[in-house]
């Protein structure tokens, strides 16, 4: 099939390099507002950090480092089945695609199963800010602001795995219905870049939550 003529190609481009072109410039131009989003609460964690900092070493130990560090792992085993499915849709390999566009809603799945159980410890255990804030031990009153934070963050981020996840099921969908081939797979390698970029939020949520000032 020609490319001019491609089913995918829309009227007001040329090509499918000039497609593929702009809306990977869409997708980095919307990473960098998400980059400027989580860079806001970044600097209110850094800043609350440094002028309470035993109030946050102390919240902090309430954190399950286990359950952190597992999804950790699942995030960036994650990342490397959404690579996979780039590659084989950019190779034209729809099962192998499907395949691992599932392993990766999977591994989504588990990440936010997970942190439902931590929420849900964290609502036992009081540590809800708010009227309902009394942890078990004596606590500083500024523990309130790194929960606040924490909830915040990953809040924000588990919002945007599952949206992500939404959006894995649709790219399933279309690659069922034979939508992706080897000329035209960008929507696989753009949904990529979102993927790898919740990815590497985490990777600085869990050291800065869970791993900084603990004993």
């Amino acid at each position: 099939m020609s490319e001019q003529h491609h089913p995918a190609l829309a009227h007001h481009f040329e090509d499918l390099d000039q497609q593929f072109e702009a809306a990977g410039l869409g997708m980095w131009a919307f990473l960098i507002q998400e980059i400027l989003f989580f860079g806001g609460l970044f600097a209110a964690y850094l800043v609350y950090r440094m002028s309470y900092p035993e109030a946050f070493i102390q919240g902090s130990h309430y954190l399950d480092i286990t359950l952190g560090g597992v999804n950790t792992a699942i995030l960036i085993c994650s990342s490397l089945t959404m690579a996979l499915a780039v590659f084989h849709g950019q190779q034209g390999n729809r099962r192998q695609l499907i395949l691992f566009l599932f392993l990766t809603i999977v591994l989504g799945a588990a990440f936010l199963g997970i942190k439902a159980v931590e929420y849900t410890h964290k609502y036992h255990e009081h540590l809800i800010p708010g009227p309902l804030f009394q942890p078990a031990e004596a606590h500083p009153p500024q523990m309130q602001i790194f929960f606040a934070l924490y909830f915040a963050m990953t809040g924000m981020h588990a919002l945007h795995m599952v949206i992500g996840i939404g959006i894995l099921f649709f790219l399933i969908y279309q690659a069922r219905q034979g939508r992706y081939s080897r000329e035209y797979n960008s929507p696989i390698e753009i949904f990529g870049l979102y993927w790898h970029f919740v990815d590497i939020v985490w990777i600085f949520l869990f050291p800065l939550l869970y791993l900084i000032g603990r004993h």
